[in-house]
């Protein structure tokens, strides 16, 4: 059984819910959050802004310089030679100002990408780690085509964020600066209120519209995630497609998840066209006061041509960032809309946690005990209830019952995905909650019903048992599952790529590929969830003679269908509806004349044979 949900369509809303409850976070909490990763790389973030100032610096001399080589060409006749030295000079201290702009800049970005990328790196690693420990439910419930879109548009966001932040951001605000200053001092002040006036009022104008468009950008992205999750999910479930030849209704529904989309773009293009006109009526009004002011001066004979050409450069040097203003401001508000939901991903509790003061998992003889264990995935529904067993050290105990009744669920809690409501289960006497999760499942090997494998080479799924494992080691494992000579007579032998999810092989091939693996992690503690059951007969025998091979002297728990692989168990469960309802060896069951001693007649009877090798539900 899969755990209760109310799962959405969307991605955003199953990712986001886990935040449901908290309060919206602010973007000031949000970059406070991004910080600690920045603060490892202070030294480089002030290096590049120390750069950052000189290119602002050799920007703002340039129309400076501009001013003094027109006022130079206004010289008397006569004048000649002071011509022919005077603009030569200041054309190469001109050049070499743009030099040192571009220079200036070019060393801050590269100073300052190792600082960009380490820190998208960090926050990424960390929630690709956060992920696999979050718990089992979680992972059931999540869709995981929106999900890798969140956090592809998280790590895209500290890209953005950082560099609009630092390169765009800032510079402007010190260019912005420098030129009032300057047009302050050098004219009257009507040069500065002209700038500031049209700065404010840009920037207000700007906010007010942006915060407006937010929530269209908001659907728009999760309408984005909704039809991204909806495509992958169809791709991952090609062959079911196909067996049910609904190509159209797959393609209905990517179709109405992109109509939807394509009306929300619509609705945010129409809102950006009508920030950016706004936007160029403020700049071009500003720039055309400037200019007549500018030239007023030149008429009066209070300002020089020189002058004029100064106030139009700076005037364009502060047009062409304002003009991008808009834009940033847009993409940092994205950005740290992005971020946030990556930071909210990042911060989903663990259902599952180490304790405090957890210590590692010490095996001697590896006894498994199952003591008075109650569970639900969903309070509404329990499952087991007062489970009680023991796997002796070495020994093999078997689970047996009709689907559904909770069998593989006993694994499940064995490896601690979840986490029992009542009783313990212990290992050579210490109760998995006190022990780390990590050295638990060192100490257990699974191969389960149903396999799913790695798009990569065969070797490499075998190899994911024991990582680092010699080729040759990687070989005895596959021949030991009866597989090798099947991967020999592949034309790429063990570079064989298995494709998505393994499907590319055949069932009994994959669960070959499983054995293999588990084989190769030679753990204590074996765990066989119908390991045999997509085998046909003979390859069954051979691999079942393997496999008991495998288990000398390790404790093993099989759960069964098909009895017949347990009638060497030390002891056989027979589990119905999450109670255990009989117990004892092969013969002691059969004599009972009980729940297992009707199943074994209808198995040998072949009445229940496809039943018996049918897939068990999640929750069994």
């Amino acid at each position: 059984m899969r755990p209760s949900s109310s799962a959405s369509s969307s991605l955003s809303v199953t990712v986001t819910n886990a935040g449901a409850a908290a309060p919206a976070r602010s973007d000031w909490a949000t970059i406070r959050k991004l910080l600690p990763y920045l603060w490892q790389y202070r030294w480089r973030v002030g290096i590049a802004l120390a750069f950052m100032l000189g290119a602002k610096l050799s920007n703002v001399g340039v129309p400076l310089l501009l001013k003094s080589l027109v006022d130079s060409l206004s010289i008397q006749p006569g004048s000649a030679a002071s011509m022919a030295v005077v603009p030569l000079g200041l054309l190469l201290a001109y050049g070499s100002l743009r030099l040192m702009t571009s220079l200036f800049t070019e060393l801050r970005e590269l100073i300052f990408a190792k600082a960009t990328e380490g820190t998208a790196r960090s926050i990424s690693l960390q929630v690709f780690r956060h992920l696999h420990d979050l718990s089992l439910r979680f992972h059931l419930e999540r869709q995981t085509g929106g999900m890798t879109r969140d956090i592809e548009r998280g790590t895209r966001a500290v890209h953005s964020l950082i560099s609009y932040s630092l390169y765009s951001i800032v510079p402007t605000l010190i260019e912005v600066a420098l030129v009032l200053s300057l047009l302050a001092i050098k004219f009257d002040a009507w040069f500065a209120w002209i700038t500031l006036a049209a700065l404010a009022l840009y920037i207000t104008f700007t906010i007010t519209v942006t915060e407006w468009r937010t929530k269209f950008r908001k659907q728009l992205n999760e309408l984005d995630s909704v039809a991204h999750s909806r495509a992958i999910d169809s791709l991952l479930n090609y062959e079911t497609v196909k067996y049910f030849n609904n190509e159209d209704f797959e393609a209905g529904r990517y179709d109405a998840s992109l109509e939807k989309l394509r009306r929300a773009q619509l609705k945010a293009q129409s809102t950006l066209s009508l920030l950016n006109t706004g936007q160029q009526l403020i700049i071009a009004t500003a720039l055309v006061l400037m200019l007549w002011r500018a030239t007023e001066g030149v008429v009066a004979g209070t300002m020089s041509l020189g002058d004029l050409v100064m106030v139009n450069a700076f005037m364009i040097q502060l047009y062409i960032p304002l003009n991008f203003l808009g834009v940033i401001y847009r993409e940092i508000k994205q950005s740290l809309t992005d971020l946030d939901k990556m930071f909210t991903l990042l911060e989903r509790e663990r259902e599952v946690a180490d304790a405090p003061g957890a210590v590692p998992l010490q095996v001697s003889g590896a006894a498994v005990c199952f003591d008075k264990v109650s569970f639900a995935y969903d309070k509404s529904r329990p499952i087991l209830h007062e489970v009680s067993f023991e796997i002796p050290a070495g020994k093999k105990v078997a689970v047996v019952g009709p689907s559904g009744s909770g069998k593989s669920t006993l694994a499940r809690l064995l490896f601690r995905f979840y986490d029992i409501e009542e009783g313990s289960i212990r290992i050579d006497g210490q109760d998995l909650r006190s022990v780390t999760q990590g050295s638990l499942r060192r100490a257990i090997g699974i191969v389960p019903q149903d396999t799913v494998l790695f798009n990569d080479t065969i070797a490499y799924n075998i190899a994911y048992g024991r990582p680092g494992a010699s080729p040759q080691e990687v070989e005895a494992a596959a021949k030991a599952a009866h597989i090798h000579d099947f991967i020999a007579a592949s034309p790429k032998g063990y570079e064989t790529l298995v494709g998505e999810r393994g499907l590319k092989l055949s069932g009994g091939e994959k669960q070959r590929v499983a054995i293999a693996r588990t084989l190769l992690k030679d753990p204590p503690i074996l765990i066989f969830d119908e390991a045999t059951s997509a085998l046909d007969s003979s390859n069954e025998r051979a691999i079942q003679a393997e496999l008991e091979s495998a288990a000398q002297n390790k404790t093993v728990l099989v759960i069964a269908h098909r009895l017949s692989t347990v009638i060497d168990a030390h002891e056989i469960l027979v589990l119905q509806s999450g109670r255990i309802v009989e117990r004892g060896h092969h013969e002691q069951l059969l004599a009972q004349q009980g729940v297992y001693a009707r199943m074994w007649r209808l198995q040998q009877s072949g009445g229940e044979t496809a039943s018996a090798s049918a897939p068990e539900p999640a929750a069994g």
